[in-house]
């Protein structure tokens, strides 16, 4: 699970460094574009903590919950400003449905490893 956290924190920095730097324009660029990558820096640092077999088990907890963060904050934004102005799909509303995907599949992946492993230590 760990080497699959590493992945999706470094997909999750990759698509807030895309937003950065080719979604907005040179003159118009907001530090806000880079939430993925503020988000993908955290549980970045749990996958490569989790890679040791001593702290994995607290590792993999934390970066299910920055994972679940990640799923709900972009959400949190996009749901009410749709409803107010109407879904206007663009490179924000890309990046955060992107990053919320990303967060999602991770959770899912995260939890299935945990009862994998709750089904492996019963039946051991």
């Amino acid at each position: 699970m760990p080497r699959i956290v590493i992945i999706f924190s470094l997909l999750l920095i990759g698509l807030g460094l895309i937003a950065y730097f080719l979604f907005a324009d040179a003159g118009n660029r907001s530090v806000t574009a880079l939430i993925p990558a503020f988000a993908g820096v955290p549980i970045l640092l749990c996958g490569l903590i989790g890679l040791h077999k001593c702290a994995r088990k607290i590792a993999m907890h934390v970066a299910m919950v920055f994972a679940l963060v990640g799923f709900i904050a972009p959400l949190r934004r996009l749901i009410p400003t749709s409803i107010k102005n109407g879904f206007e799909f663009d490179s924000k509303s890309g990046t955060m449905i992107a990053m919320s995907a990303l967060c999602l599949i991770l959770l899912i992946l995260g939890i299935r490893s945990f009862i994998a492993a709750r089904r492996g230590t019963a039946a051991g």
